[in-house]
Protein backbone atom coordinates (compact mmCIF):
# COMPACT_ATOMS: atom_id res chain seq x y z
CA UNK A 1 0.00 0.00 0.00
CA UNK A 2 1.53 3.31 -1.12
CA UNK A 3 -0.83 5.60 0.80
CA UNK A 4 1.19 7.36 3.52
CA UNK A 5 -0.11 6.77 7.03
CA UNK A 6 1.20 8.86 9.88
CA UNK A 7 1.84 7.39 13.30
CA UNK A 8 -1.00 8.12 15.74
CA UNK A 9 -0.18 10.35 18.66
CA UNK A 10 -2.60 9.66 21.51
CA UNK A 11 -3.94 12.74 23.28
CA UNK A 12 -2.76 13.25 26.87
CA UNK A 13 -5.02 11.59 29.41
CA UNK A 14 -5.97 14.90 31.05
CA UNK A 15 -7.42 16.07 27.72
CA UNK A 16 -9.55 12.94 27.53
CA UNK A 17 -10.82 13.68 31.04
CA UNK A 18 -11.56 17.29 30.11
CA UNK A 19 -13.34 16.39 26.86
CA UNK A 20 -15.46 13.71 28.50
CA UNK A 21 -16.63 16.03 31.27
CA UNK A 22 -17.17 18.86 28.78
CA UNK A 23 -19.36 16.59 26.63
CA UNK A 24 -21.44 15.62 29.67
CA UNK A 25 -21.89 19.29 30.65
CA UNK A 26 -22.71 20.58 27.16
CA UNK A 27 -25.16 17.72 26.53
CA UNK A 28 -26.95 18.52 29.79
CA UNK A 29 -26.22 15.18 31.43
CA UNK A 30 -24.34 17.19 34.05
CA UNK A 31 -26.54 20.18 34.87
CA UNK A 32 -25.64 23.68 35.99
CA UNK A 33 -25.13 23.79 39.75
CA UNK A 34 -24.70 20.02 40.04
CA UNK A 35 -21.77 18.86 42.15
CA UNK A 36 -19.12 16.62 40.61
CA UNK A 37 -17.69 13.61 42.44
CA UNK A 38 -14.41 14.19 44.26
CA UNK A 39 -11.13 14.13 42.36
CA UNK A 40 -10.34 10.79 43.98
CA UNK A 41 -13.64 9.28 42.84
CA UNK A 42 -13.24 10.71 39.33
CA UNK A 43 -9.72 9.31 39.13
CA UNK A 44 -11.10 5.87 40.00
CA UNK A 45 -13.86 6.10 37.39
CA UNK A 46 -11.49 7.28 34.65
CA UNK A 47 -8.74 4.87 35.65
CA UNK A 48 -6.13 7.62 35.95
CA UNK A 49 -4.31 9.30 38.80
CA UNK A 50 -5.58 12.38 40.65
CA UNK A 51 -3.06 14.75 39.06
CA UNK A 52 -4.45 13.84 35.63
CA UNK A 53 -8.01 14.55 36.79
CA UNK A 54 -6.88 17.81 38.40
CA UNK A 55 -5.29 19.02 35.16
CA UNK A 56 -8.42 18.16 33.17
CA UNK A 57 -10.56 20.01 35.69
CA UNK A 58 -8.29 23.07 35.46
CA UNK A 59 -9.06 23.31 31.74
CA UNK A 60 -12.80 23.28 32.41
CA UNK A 61 -12.46 25.86 35.18
CA UNK A 62 -10.58 28.13 32.76
CA UNK A 63 -13.44 27.72 30.28
CA UNK A 64 -16.00 28.63 32.92
CA UNK A 65 -17.67 25.21 32.81
CA UNK A 66 -16.70 24.29 36.37
CA UNK A 67 -16.34 26.42 39.50
CA UNK A 68 -15.27 25.67 43.06
CA UNK A 69 -17.63 26.05 46.00
CA UNK A 70 -15.11 26.27 48.79
CA UNK A 71 -11.77 24.52 48.50
CA UNK A 72 -12.84 21.10 47.26
CA UNK A 73 -16.43 20.99 45.98
CA UNK A 74 -16.71 21.34 42.19
CA UNK A 75 -19.94 22.57 40.63
CA UNK A 76 -21.03 22.63 37.01
CA UNK A 77 -21.13 26.22 35.81
CA UNK A 78 -22.06 28.21 32.72
CA UNK A 79 -19.91 31.04 31.36
CA UNK A 80 -21.62 34.43 31.24
CA UNK A 81 -22.18 36.34 28.02
CA UNK A 82 -19.42 38.82 28.82
CA UNK A 83 -16.95 35.99 29.46
CA UNK A 84 -17.83 34.23 26.21
CA UNK A 85 -17.68 37.50 24.27
CA UNK A 86 -14.28 38.28 25.76
CA UNK A 87 -12.90 34.95 24.56
CA UNK A 88 -14.35 35.37 21.09
CA UNK A 89 -12.97 38.92 20.91
CA UNK A 90 -9.55 37.64 21.94
CA UNK A 91 -9.68 35.05 19.15
CA UNK A 92 -10.58 37.77 16.64
CA UNK A 93 -7.66 39.89 17.80
CA UNK A 94 -5.31 36.94 17.43
CA UNK A 95 -6.64 36.51 13.89
CA UNK A 96 -6.10 40.27 13.38
CA UNK A 97 -9.61 40.92 12.12
CA UNK A 98 -9.95 44.33 10.48
CA UNK A 99 -12.40 47.15 10.97
CA UNK A 100 -13.94 46.32 7.57
CA UNK A 101 -14.61 42.72 8.64
CA UNK A 102 -16.20 43.80 11.92
CA UNK A 103 -18.27 46.47 10.21
CA UNK A 104 -19.57 44.04 7.57
CA UNK A 105 -20.80 41.68 10.28
CA UNK A 106 -22.30 44.53 12.29
CA UNK A 107 -24.12 45.77 9.20
CA UNK A 108 -25.80 42.36 8.95
CA UNK A 109 -26.46 41.67 12.64
CA UNK A 110 -27.49 45.06 14.04
CA UNK A 111 -30.40 45.75 11.61
CA UNK A 112 -31.53 42.15 12.10
CA UNK A 113 -31.50 42.71 15.86
CA UNK A 114 -33.47 45.95 15.55
CA UNK A 115 -36.09 44.29 13.35
CA UNK A 116 -36.53 41.33 15.68
CA UNK A 117 -36.63 43.67 18.69
CA UNK A 118 -39.53 45.53 17.08
CA UNK A 119 -41.47 42.29 16.80
CA UNK A 120 -40.60 40.71 20.15
CA UNK A 121 -39.66 43.34 22.75
CA UNK A 122 -41.11 43.31 26.22
CA UNK A 123 -42.21 46.55 27.84
CA UNK A 124 -39.33 46.63 30.34
CA UNK A 125 -36.74 46.49 27.55
CA UNK A 126 -38.47 49.33 25.73
CA UNK A 127 -38.34 51.38 28.92
CA UNK A 128 -34.61 50.67 29.27
CA UNK A 129 -34.03 51.72 25.66
CA UNK A 130 -35.93 54.96 26.28
CA UNK A 131 -33.86 55.60 29.41
CA UNK A 132 -30.66 54.96 27.46
CA UNK A 133 -31.83 57.39 24.77
CA UNK A 134 -32.48 60.09 27.37
CA UNK A 135 -29.00 59.54 28.87
CA UNK A 136 -27.40 59.68 25.42
CA UNK A 137 -29.11 62.96 24.54
CA UNK A 138 -28.07 64.42 27.90
CA UNK A 139 -24.46 63.31 27.38
CA UNK A 140 -24.35 64.89 23.92
CA UNK A 141 -25.87 68.14 25.24
CA UNK A 142 -23.19 68.21 27.95
CA UNK A 143 -20.39 67.69 25.43
CA UNK A 144 -19.59 64.20 26.72
CA UNK A 145 -18.76 61.14 24.64
CA UNK A 146 -21.83 58.95 24.01
CA UNK A 147 -19.77 55.93 22.88
CA UNK A 148 -20.30 53.83 26.02
CA UNK A 149 -24.04 54.58 25.94
CA UNK A 150 -24.11 53.68 22.25
CA UNK A 151 -22.61 50.26 23.02
CA UNK A 152 -25.17 49.77 25.80
CA UNK A 153 -27.93 50.74 23.36
CA UNK A 154 -26.93 48.00 20.93
CA UNK A 155 -26.75 45.41 23.72
CA UNK A 156 -30.26 46.40 24.87
CA UNK A 157 -31.62 46.11 21.33
CA UNK A 158 -30.08 42.63 21.07
CA UNK A 159 -31.58 41.64 24.44
CA UNK A 160 -35.00 42.73 23.20
CA UNK A 161 -34.83 40.13 20.40
CA UNK A 162 -34.96 37.27 22.94
CA UNK A 163 -32.69 35.40 20.52
CA UNK A 164 -29.74 33.94 22.43
CA UNK A 165 -27.85 32.96 19.28
CA UNK A 166 -27.98 36.51 18.00
CA UNK A 167 -26.98 37.95 21.38
CA UNK A 168 -23.96 35.66 21.63
CA UNK A 169 -22.98 36.29 17.99
CA UNK A 170 -23.00 40.10 18.20
CA UNK A 171 -21.50 40.58 21.66
CA UNK A 172 -17.83 40.04 20.68
CA UNK A 173 -18.30 42.39 17.70
CA UNK A 174 -19.48 45.06 20.12
CA UNK A 175 -16.48 44.39 22.36
CA UNK A 176 -14.14 45.25 19.49
CA UNK A 177 -16.15 48.08 17.96
CA UNK A 178 -16.27 49.94 21.28
CA UNK A 179 -12.55 50.85 21.27
CA UNK A 180 -12.81 51.34 17.50
CA UNK A 181 -15.45 54.03 18.06
CA UNK A 182 -13.26 55.64 20.71
CA UNK A 183 -10.38 55.69 18.23
CA UNK A 184 -12.37 57.73 15.73
CA UNK A 185 -12.40 60.72 18.05
CA UNK A 186 -13.73 64.14 17.17
CA UNK A 187 -14.42 63.28 13.52
CA UNK A 188 -17.20 60.90 14.56
CA UNK A 189 -20.44 62.45 13.26
CA UNK A 190 -22.34 60.05 15.48
CA UNK A 191 -21.15 61.90 18.58
CA UNK A 192 -23.64 64.65 17.76
CA UNK A 193 -27.20 64.80 16.57
CA UNK A 194 -26.72 62.02 14.00
CA UNK A 195 -26.33 59.35 16.65
CA UNK A 196 -29.16 60.69 18.77
CA UNK A 197 -31.48 60.90 15.78
CA UNK A 198 -30.71 57.32 14.72
CA UNK A 199 -31.28 56.04 18.25
CA UNK A 200 -34.50 58.03 18.56
CA UNK A 201 -35.86 56.63 15.30
CA UNK A 202 -34.86 53.05 16.16
CA UNK A 203 -36.51 53.27 19.58
CA UNK A 204 -39.66 54.81 18.09
CA UNK A 205 -39.86 52.06 15.43
CA UNK A 206 -39.35 49.36 18.06
CA UNK A 207 -42.04 50.97 20.21
CA UNK A 208 -44.61 50.84 17.41
CA UNK A 209 -43.39 47.37 16.33
CA UNK A 210 -42.32 48.54 12.88
CA UNK A 211 -39.71 45.97 11.89
CA UNK A 212 -38.80 47.53 8.52
CA UNK A 213 -38.24 51.01 9.93
CA UNK A 214 -36.25 49.76 12.91
CA UNK A 215 -33.95 47.75 10.63
CA UNK A 216 -33.57 50.62 8.13
CA UNK A 217 -32.62 53.19 10.76
CA UNK A 218 -30.20 50.77 12.39
CA UNK A 219 -28.56 50.11 9.01
CA UNK A 220 -28.15 53.87 8.54
CA UNK A 221 -26.64 54.12 12.01
CA UNK A 222 -24.08 51.40 11.27
CA UNK A 223 -23.30 52.95 7.88
CA UNK A 224 -22.49 56.22 9.70
CA UNK A 225 -19.81 54.36 11.64
CA UNK A 226 -17.98 53.47 8.43
CA UNK A 227 -18.36 57.04 7.15
CA UNK A 228 -16.78 58.32 10.36
CA UNK A 229 -13.89 55.86 10.06
CA UNK A 230 -13.23 57.06 6.51
CA UNK A 231 -13.58 60.75 7.48
CA UNK A 232 -10.89 60.19 10.09
CA UNK A 233 -8.74 58.81 7.25
CA UNK A 234 -8.36 55.46 8.97
CA UNK A 235 -7.62 52.30 7.01
CA UNK A 236 -10.73 50.13 6.63
CA UNK A 237 -8.44 47.11 6.48
CA UNK A 238 -6.48 48.19 9.54
CA UNK A 239 -6.83 46.75 13.02
CA UNK A 240 -9.82 48.16 14.89
CA UNK A 241 -8.49 48.35 18.45
CA UNK A 242 -7.08 51.73 19.48
CA UNK A 243 -3.35 51.76 20.21
CA UNK A 244 -3.28 47.97 20.28
CA UNK A 245 -5.24 47.85 23.55
CA UNK A 246 -7.24 44.66 24.19
CA UNK A 247 -11.01 44.91 24.22
CA UNK A 248 -11.52 43.01 27.46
Amino acid sequence: MDVPIERLTPAPAYQAVSRTLERLIVSGQLKQGEALPSETELAGRFGVNRSTVREGIRQLEAQGLLRRDGRKRLLVSRPGQAELASRASRAMLLEQVTFRELWEVALALEPLAAGLAAERHQHDLLQRLEANLAQTEAAIAAGQSPVALDMEFHSLVAAATQNRALILAREPIGFLLYPACQAIGSQLPQTGTGLAQAHRQVVAAIGRRDRAAAAAWMAEHITDLRRAWELDQLDLDGLPVAAGQPAW
